[in-house]
Parts: C-alpha cells; structure tokens; sequence
C-alpha cells in the first residue's frame, strides 16, 4: 500500500505540537494531605468502582498512581504550552531502551510530596512501601544503555530541556530471571498486565510504518523523477506518552512509546468462513513488532523482526515530528535549526536513511537538500567498542523489507565514496573499509557506518572510549571529519539514585548542606571538609550500616543466604558478559574458599560477595558462567568452614528496583571488565554515588572516577588496553597459570569437578576458554594482580576509619557524573537548545 497521511487534530498535550496554550485555565490541584486523600477516594471508589470491601491492594495503588499522575498532568499541560509559546528548538532522543524502573516513587520526589503522601496513605491504613512494591519494573531495557536513557530524560526534565523520548512500548520487557538447579530461566515479563496509571494513549498521532513492496519511480507535474514506495504491507504505530517530571520545577517532558498494531483487527471474510487463526494473522503479526524487548535474533525471523523495531522506531518518530512541523510551517527552511535528532546506540540509525525519504519522497524536496537538512539534524551516540555489537544487516533482509530505504542507502554511499576517493586517491582498501555496504559473502549494510555518514556529530561516551573510537573502530572516519567526534562522558540521575534510593543519606547530606546538591551534584565536594570529622563519620557509618541491613534483608529473601552486616559487601551487578568477567569475580570467590578450606584465614576480612545479572537467552557461554556462579555458591554456603568467612550469592531477575536496594548499601564496587571493552559503564556511579569504594580496571569511566576521587582511593588493578593489546599477541594462559599458585589451585578445583559433581563435563568448556592463548577477556593474566588488590580492599575495610574516609570521598568526588553535567554538555556542543520553564500553574 502506497504511503498515507494520517491528519489527526492537534491537541494542547501533544509535546510537539507548537501552538499557545488555550484561554480557560484550570485551579491547581492541592498538594497538601487532605486533597491527596480526596483524590484517592475520588478514584478508589468512583473511577475503579471499589468500596471498602475490596481487599485487593492494586486498586489502591492504581488510585494513588493516578492521584499523582493527575498533579504531573496539569504542569505536563503548562510544559507544553511553554514550549509552544516560544517556539523552542527541541531535541529528540531515540532509544530503543528506557529502563525506566518504577514510577511512583520518582513522581512523588520530582513533585516535592512523599511526606504528604505518605501521611495520607497512612491516614487511609495503608503502608505506602507495601503499595509502592506493587508496580512492576517498566523492564523496557537491558541494562546500562536503557537506564542511562532513564536518566537523560530526567535531567532533561530537571534542566528545562525541551526533549522528547521516543521508544518502544514492548508488551513484554526484559525477561524475568529465576534460578533453577543454578541455571538461568527466562519467563515473560509482562509488566503491562494489569495495565499502566502513568501512560496516556494518544491514538490520534497514530502513524503508519510501510514494511516490504518496492520502490515505483514516476515523474511529478515539474517533469522531475520521483520514488515512491508502493505495495507495502503497513502496520500502525500508535503511541502512548508517559510524563517525565523534573526535579520541583514545574516541567514535565514526554517520553513516548509506539506499540505496533494492525491496519485491520481482523479479516472478516475468513472469520466467517471458519478460519479463525488466519482471519487474526496480520492482527498478531503487526502486533508482535513490540511484543517483546529484543527478540533473539540468531534465527532469521528473529533478524527480520528486530530489523521492523528498528525501522517502526525511527518512521514512526520522524513522521510524528515531521507532522507538527509541516501543520505549523510552510517550507523546511527553518527545520534544521529548530530540531535535533540524538540517536541513542546504532539501533535507530536507520533514522538517517528514513528522513531523507520523507523528505524527498513525501515533502518533495530535492536530494541536496534534504541532505542538508539530515546531516544537520543527526547526532549519533556510540555506546560500544565491540564490533560484533554494532548492528550489520543483510542486504537482502533490506530488499526484502525496506526496499526504499536500500535505494537511499545505496546513493548515501555512492555519494560518500566519491567524496572519499577525492581525499584518498587510488586507495581501494580504504574505500572497501569505509563503505557503507560491506562487500565480500554476504553483503552487509553497515548502520554504525551510515549514522557516521549522516550525522553531524558522533560521541563515545568516556574518554578512554571515545579516545579508543577514533583510534580503532571510526579510525578512518576521524582521518576524514575530525571535527565530528566528541566525547560525552555519561552520568546517573542523583534524584534516583541518592535522593530516592538512599533516604538516610540524603536526610544526612541535606543537614549538612542543605537540599542543593540534589540538583547542582558537585556541592558534595563540600563533604571533604568532613572527612575528618569524629560525628561526622560515625553517622555515615551509622547510614551505611542502616543501608547494608536493607540489602542483607533482600539477599535473605531472594537468595536465601545470610549476609552478615558486618562483612564487607562485594558486589558486581550487571549484564552478564564475558567482557564484564563476573568469571575473574568467580574464580577469586573460589581462591578465597580454597584459602579458608587450606586454614589461611590469619587476619581474614570477612565477605560477602554478590553477583547478579541477565544473560541474553541465546547467549551460551555466559549462562554458563551464571551456572557455575550458583554452584560455587551453593559449595561455598553450604560448608560449615566459611560460616562467618565468606558467603556468596547470585541475585536472581536484577532491576532497577533491585539496585534501589543494592547501590546504598554496598562497600565495594566490581568494575573489572577486561580494559578497552567496556565504553564507559554507569552503576560503577552510582555506586560511588552512594560510599562504595570502586576495584576496578582502568576501562570506562573508571578511568575519570579515580581520576575524580585519587589513587588512594580507588583499588586498582590490570593491563591498560594497549597492554591488553600487547599481551595478546603473545598470550600465554597456561603458562601463567603454571607459575601462580593461587590460580593453579582454583584451576584445579574447578577441572577437579569439585563444584559439579554429579554434572560431568559442565564446566569443561569455561576452564578450556580460561586456557585459551585466543581468550580476548584475558582472565588468566588479570587474576594476580586481581588478588592482589582484593587483598589491599581486605585490609583497608578491616581498619573501619580508613575505610570511612574513602567511603566519604567517593560520594565527595562523584559531583563530576550527574547526567545534568552530561545533558549540558550534550546541549552545548550538539543540540544548542534553550531553556524553556513551564508556565505558572495559576496561568
């Protein structure tokens, strides 16, 4: 089917729309306790139906999220309007994960209310944790990329940022984990089935998404040839937008989510003919584009369908703000300096290749400039250093699906080779490098390439990654446009993160410099001045403490294991992956038992060690690992020797609520991926954030915090990635676990089978990747010096004042990775955009 255009009217909530803000004015809600008790019972009993008889509590909390939901809206409006009476540039950042978490609580603290609500909920006899417990994690991430989205829009928000979300509303999202016989399971995480009270559905900016057909080609009424896409098979995206407050300053941004549904519910012809599966085939198909956050794509139909959510994202949000622009302008003049397009990883970069064709093909405007308009509207985040991970297409699931799309692409690189032969003459190996299109077996459409190509601006997202970006991977494309690449080291939301999260510590900051750091995060630097200080310290002991008995209690229920508050907790909580080496963290939990079962326990520092994170489904190596983490565990738990020693556990389905928990009351942070992989990480900030001291390599953002926080005050260990890339070229696992004693007793342990017994075989294959002279993770000839700084945390935690004074400066020194640093400095070097306050509510 040839394109369509969906006209709905334009509505005052819409966060693109550009118009005033209608003449009636509504009174602001109360936020006082008795109009939020009002509210409740309002919604309890006249909107849900319920009556005091009801003994479900998720009437209540639903009651509750719409009380609040209902105080976001009216700012929601008046953001908007603020937007539409200045006529802002606005940016637009698409992410195909926002790990956004659990809402309420972020509602309440952006709103400045959780104590009038929980006043009034206790005034109603109920506990407002137990209603909070009952949201799901909105799991439409899978780890670090979608969370650090999470919290881009709200310091957007908190900045008065005109930036809008756009993402996709999967039906289920990441998968729930839960742990049998040690193996990771995966169940469906359907987090929407009792439906969500924050999202609001707008079915009027419905947008359609053409799939498959071919390319027509045709002249218009000036003689001049034309492209249209014909004969498509097309979905529609409708979206749905949830409210992103800031942090008590009246604005509220938009986060919208498209869910993908059927041109026709139903084929009314086959229904009545008895054949009920086909009549709702096209109803499923269109349907299962957003069914689930990233289907496994080692099939080919799991391929095509992740190739769909790529491209509904991108058409859907292009055409959305391409809509607004064109009911409110007459030409395209001004478009580039009014909007900015940030796409968050290459997974919507299909958004350049999209923008030209609207451009061309809907609006009618010619190749250059449209061009023109693209590469100065595009800016591009890399968030990896791994080339497996940047997103390679068939050229024939191209043909197949965006046939249109190929022909734009296939001109982007005929252009751009021309302008790469004229700076490189006769240099067809740099020509073949730099393609667009990846020639040799199959052909293969290079997105991370293309988003290069299209964009004006490209950023890593540490220093060390973004330095290691342009000397590697985007070498060439640096030599070329050096003036494109920047970095922009990421950051964490403190409103989350210390000001929801870790209550006793911020009642604690807030006494001793007022309320803020909560928005200017580099205040906490003033805490250096009491470092030293006797109550001081003993009450910041006191919050670690109060923190850790939070996190032992959650260990207790989830795992069933003890941690004792006194132990040193050790954590490392996130995607499991080889590169993030929860393996090295294994095999030191196995040196430490096999020390204990040897009678080394002189002067031992008791620990705590937990581990949690997902595999991806059809990642085999890293549920092994999970595998082999749980059975370690269940040794070293079991054995009456380690009691009061040593205790692991592996925290089963990790979250965002989860880490809530696990953040405050951790004294050591894991960052141990193998140096040069890991593009900068952000739980290692909100660990530090919240008193954790970091072991870790000299990779990521690791490299800036101990920058931030000094040596002493960080354990360091490892290669550098330019050891990392020395050492492999002569690697030598065997040998070096032949000359370390402790590595070759934990080997021995772990090919003795001493920890599957009654699985032969289990963990042949991790122990032979150790030994592996081809391993990338390099965990052999990190281990010693692995050792060797666990031992000096060890004593460091056993003299309780040092470790409080490096406690004290890690959140002293983590001023420097807000995400309101990194969202100002996105906004000085690529968006340029103003800062826009809502309107008055009394307006």
């Amino acid at each position: 089917m040839a394109e369509q255009t969906l006209t709905p009217a334009l509505d005052s909530c819409d966060p693109t729309d550009r118009r005033g803000p209608p003449n009636h004015r509504l009174e602001p809600l109360g936020m006082d306790v008795q109009h939020i008790e009002h509210d409740f019972h309002h919604y309890y009993g006249r909107f849900l139906g319920r009556s005091g008889t009801c003994i479900c509590d998720h009437y209540a909390y639903e009651a509750l999220a719409i009380t609040l939901r209902d105080r976001l809206m009216e700012r929601w409006k008046h953001t908007n309007w603020a937007y539409q009476d200045s006529d802002c540039k606005r940016a637009y950042y698409l992410s195909l994960e926002f790990l956004m978490g659990r809402a309420m609580g972020n509602a309440m603290l952006n709103l400045g209310i959780p104590p009038q609500v929980r006043r009034a909920v206790m005034n109603l006899g109920m506990h407002l944790e137990e209603l909070m417990e009952l949201e799901p994690d909105a799991g439409l991430g899978n780890g670090g990329l979608g969370r650090l989205a999470a919290c881009f829009v709200d310091s957007c928000a908190t900045l008065q940022l005109p930036v809008v979300g756009y993402g996709l509303r999967y039906e289920y999202g990441m998968f729930r984990q839960h742990i049998d016989n040690g193996f990771q399971v995966e169940d469906p995480d359907h987090w929407l089935r009792n439906g969500n009270p924050w999202e609001v559905e707008r079915p009027e900016f419905t947008q359609r998404v053409q799939f498959g057909g071919r390319t027509e080609f045709y002249k218009d009424h000036d003689g001049r040839t034309r492209a249209r896409w014909v004969d498509s098979n097309d979905v529609l995206a409708v979206p749905y937008d949830t409210p992103i407050p800031g942090y008590r300053n009246g604005t509220v941004n938009t986060l919208r989510l498209w869910k993908a549904t059927a041109t026709d519910e139903f084929d009314l012809t086959e229904f009545n003919a008895g054949l009920y599966p086909e009549s709702v085939a096209a109803k499923n198909e269109a349907e299962g584009i957003t069914m689930v956050l990233y289907p496994n794509d080692s099939s080919e139909n799991g391929k095509e369908l992740r190739l769909k959510q790529q491209y509904l994202l991108a058409s859907a949000s292009l055409k959305d703000v391409l809509r607004d622009w064109t009911a409110h302008h007459q030409d395209f003049t001004e478009f580039a300096a009014k909007n900015v397009f940030q796409l968050n990883d290459t997974h919507p970069t299909i958004a350049v290749a999209e923008l030209m064709r609207l451009l061309m093909d809907k609006y009618g405007l010619d190749w250059d400039d449209a061009w023109d308009i693209t590469t100065n509207t595009m800016a591009y985040t890399n968030h990896t250093l791994l080339p497996d991970a940047l997103e390679r297409w068939p050229v024939r699931l191209f043909e197949l699906l965006l046939p249109r799309l190929l022909d734009i692409i296939y001109e982007i690189n005929a252009r751009f080779l021309a302008e790469v032969a004229e700076h490189w003459p006769g240099d067809n190996d740099r020509l073949a490098r730099m393609s667009i299109i990846e020639e040799g077996g199959e052909r293969q459409v290079r997105m991370a390439y293309l988003a290069i190509v299209g964009s004006k601006s490209i950023n890593g997202v540490a220093e060390l990654h973004s330095r290691l970006l342009v000397e590697g991977l985007f070498r060439d494309f640096h030599q070329l446009w050096p003036h494109k690449f920047n970095n922009k080291t990421n950051g964490v939301t403190q409103r989350r993160w210390i000001g929801w999260c870790n209550r006793p510590l911020t009642e604690h900051l807030n006494l001793i410099l007022g309320e803020g750091w909560i928005t200017d995060l580099s205040m906490l630097s003033e805490l250096n001045a009491y470092v030293d200080d006797p109550d001081f310290r003993q009450t910041w002991r006191e919050t670690k403490r109060t923190n850790k008995q939070r996190l032992a209690q959650l260990v207790q229920q989830e795992c069933g294991v003890e941690f004792p508050i006194d132990a040193m907790f050790d954590v490392q909580v996130k995607r499991i992956h080889e590169y993030k080496r929860q393996l090295l963290n294994v095999l030191h939990a196995i040196h430490l038992y096999a020390r204990i079962k040897a009678g080394d326990t002189a002067n031992w520092t008791p620990r705590c060690i937990l581990i949690g994170g997902k595999a991806a489904p059809g990642y085999v190596r890293a549920k092994q690992i999970i595998k082999l983490i749980n059975n370690v565990a269940r040794v070293i738990n079991h054995d009456p020797e380690t009691t009061g020693l040593l205790s692991l556990a592996f925290l089963p389905n990790y979250r965002v609520s989860a880490m809530e928990i696990i953040c405050p009351g951790t004294d050591l942070s894991e960052q141990i991926s193998t140096a040069g992989k890991e593009a900068s990480g952000t739980g290692n900030m909100k660990f530090m954030m919240n008193g954790a001291v970091t072991i870790g390599t000299l990779d990521g953002a690791n490299i800036e915090i101990r920058e931030a926080v000094g040596e002493d005050n960080f354990f360091l260990f490892g290669l550098t990635a330019e050891q990392v890339t020395e050492t492999r070229r002569h690697y030598d696992p065997n040998g070096i676990i032949a000359g370390d004693a402790n590595l070759s007793r934990v080997m021995q342990l772990l090919e003795s089978r001493h920890f599957n017994r009654f699985e032969p075989g289990l963990f042949d294959d991790i122990a032979q990747a150790i030994r592996d002279p081809n391993d990338p993770w390099l965990v052999a000839a990190d281990f010693a010096a692995y050792v060797q700084a666990q031992e000096a945390a060890a004593q460091a935690y056993a003299d309780a004042e040092r470790w409080t004074s490096m406690s004290i400066r890690n959140t002293a020194c983590s001023g420097r990775f807000s995400t309101d640093r990194t969202m100002l400095e996105y906004n000085r070097d690529i968006w340029g955009l103003d800062k826009v306050p809502a309107l008055p509510l009394n307006r």
